[in-house]
């Protein structure tokens, strides 16, 4: 079973929907998400559990034009999900390291978003 966590921005969706009508390029929007990501990335990697530290290597940020996306494992690393919310029936308890860090770094990729946002809103307004 897998859980999911998600810190939202409210009026995200809107702001897109804006700057599409203003002829903004999405593609701008895709990266101020991706550096909001990436700036937990640090603070993740140092919450991550560590044995052999390829959880910890596997920890990266992504992005859409929606939203920046802060993920842990893959093929390799398959036990992240695990590790990360807990399985009771192993008697894994849940260390949410990504969730512990996207909290401990807020106003840091919250002062992102209203630094880079209001870029994107000076060029729109400029055109």
């Amino acid at each position: 079973m897998s859980k999911r966590s998600a810190i939202e921005v409210k009026g995200s969706a809107q702001l897109a929907r804006t700057l599409r009508k203003a002829g903004a390029d999405m593609k701008d929007l895709r990266a101020v998400n991706r550096k909001a990501a990436a700036s937990i990335i640090p603070t993740a990697r140092a919450e991550t559990p560590i044995r052999s530290g390829r959880l910890q290597q596997s920890v990266r940020a992504g992005a859409t034009q929606k939203a920046g996306v802060l993920r842990a494992g893959k093929a390799s690393v398959p036990y992240a999900g695990p590790i990360h919310w807990g399985w009771r029936d192993h008697h894994i308890q849940p260390h949410p390291f990504l969730v512990d860090a996207a909290r401990q770094t807020e106003p840091t990729w919250v002062g992102i978003y209203e630094s880079e946002i209001k870029k994107l809103l000076e060029q729109v307004q400029g055109a």
